[in-house]
This record gives structure tokens, sequence and C-alpha cells, in this order.
């Protein structure tokens, strides 16, 4: 089913041997679903910027396709572009590239401040060696200037030269394929994906909507509130409900699907499962 989606999955780095190697367990279990890439979150202001590489190179050396995160921090154009180059030796060939959240006092100095720029400094230091994704918001950035500048930065991340959008998860899917209908007004034809976050426990997920600014439907918030004092039956809910949602994005249109695990391999396989994505021994 859904032959030929873009299937992704995304992993928060970890530290450690044992660590590492529970995420690579993890990439061998989801390995039957075929994914275009496992990638690998990089902490505000680059925080995370060695264990990041630590575990991409784990997981590539491994065998699986690794995609690492990358942002701005404070790192200089000179230095984003050392860190590339060990990824380009160590055979990687995916990135996804964003702004990220830029440390305090570093914006204005000089420093890279545009995702845009990120990825013409991508391009133009290794031409077309590097998959690149960038990030998308189909319910607006909460930090965007209006819904229509919103959707112009995405054209510029494309104009530079990213492959495809990867976006913020959401629960609406008329929010998706609005933003889609905007996106081809602005003459954006690359991918666009669905990221997709599963339910799996409301106090998190509230606290981290509110911040980032994805809405969680009114109906889904009373009910998740209901469930939250009975993980077990929030999670069947949520599986239910994220299945049903992806069913729709799919069927809709949307070229594939990446999965924001939060490490966690049950609900993500479960998922996959519920949606019969295409499997091989």
């Amino acid at each position: 089913m859904y032959d030929g989606a873009h299937i992704s999955f995304e992993f928060f780095s970890v530290k450690g041997d044992l660590g590492r190697q529970k995420i690579t367990d993890m990439c061998r279990r989801l390995a039957r679903y075929k994914p275009a890439f496992y990638s690998v979150t990089y902490g505000a202001g680059g925080s995370t910027r060695a264990s990041t590489q630590q575990l991409v190179e784990t997981i590539q050396s491994n065998g699986f396709g690794a995609a690492p995160h990358l942002s701005f921090g404070g790192d200089s154009a000179g230095e984003l572009v050392e860190l590339l180059e060990s990824y380009r030796q160590k055979g990687i060939k995916q990135v996804v590239a964003l702004r990220g959240d830029l440390p305090s006092g570093i914006a204005g100095v000089g420093q890279l401040t545009h995702a845009n720029e990120l990825v013409a400094l991508i391009r133009d230091s290794f031409g077309d060696h590097f998959d690149i994704s960038v990030a998308a918001y189909p319910e607006i950035h909460p930090e965007a200037e209006s819904y229509d500048r919103d959707v112009y930065w995405l054209a510029e991340k494309i104009r530079a030269g990213a492959n495809r959008a990867i976006t913020q998860y959401f629960y609406n899917p008329d929010a998706y394929f609005r933003f889609i209908d905007e996106t081809a007004k602005q003459g954006i034809d690359a991918p666009i994906i669905p990221g997709i976050m599963p339910l799996t426990n409301y106090h998190n997920l509230v606290r981290f909507s509110d911040s980032c600014g994805a809405e969680i439907p009114r109906w889904l918030r009373q009910q998740l509130q209901q469930r939250s004092h009975d993980s077990t039956d929030l999670v069947e809910f949520g599986l239910d409900v994220v299945s049903e949602l992806c069913r729709k994005l799919l069927e809709g249109g949307a070229p594939g699907l990446h999965f924001y695990s939060m490490n966690n391999i049950a609900v993500i396989d479960a998922l996959c499962q519920n949606l019969r994505l295409t499997e091989h021994p």
C-alpha cells in the first residue's frame, strides 16, 4: 500500500554506546519500511553537535542512510563547511537544513540568519552531493510576519537548492492541503512531506505545541486530556487518530510521511503497520 511514498524517521540525539546501539536497533527494525533516511536532531544553538555527529556516523556505518540536522548555532560558515565535509567523507548524502534557534546575541553579528542562506552555502560548497530537506509550516511559523511571508521564505529555500520540505506536525489535514495550494501559487513544486507526531503524552504535547505554534484542535485536546491519566487508552486512541490522519494525507496526494519518532519504536512501528506501508523481508 502507498507504493513509492517517501518515508523517513527522525530521532533525537543520544549519548553513549548503549544509546547509539538502541537507535541502531530501531533503524534495523524500521528498515522494512524502506525509509529514504533516518534524521537526527540538532539541539538549540547546535548544543548537541558532538552527539548528533556521533549518532549520525553510527547509523551510516551500520548501512543505513543517515541525515543529520544542521543549523547555524554559533558556527561560522567555515565551521559549517568543515562539519559537512566530515559528513561527506563518511558517505553521508542527506542533510536537513534548518535555521534553528540562535543563541542569545548571535543574530546581526555576521552569522547566517536564514535557512535559505544555509541551503545556498551547502550548494555552493558541495554542489549536488547532498540531498537537502528544509522545514515548512502549514500552520505558519510562530515568528512569521504573515502567512504569505512564511510561504515566501519556503520558496526562497527551494530556490536556493533544497530538494524537499518536511512540515512541522499538525492534526488538521485541511491545513496541509490549503498550504499545498498556497505554495503552488508561489511556484513551489518540490515535494512537501507531512511531519507526523504520534500522540503518546498529553502534557508534553500541549507544552511543545504551545511553544512551536502547532495547533491541537479543540476536540482532540479534550479527548487527550480526558485520557491523560490512562496511558494505554491514550496511546490506543492516538494510534487511531494519527493513522486516520496519515491515510487522509496519503490518499489526498501527500508524497510521503516523515515520522517524529521521539525515540519510541513501538508506537511508530504500530503506525506503519496500521498504514500497511510497503515492507520487504
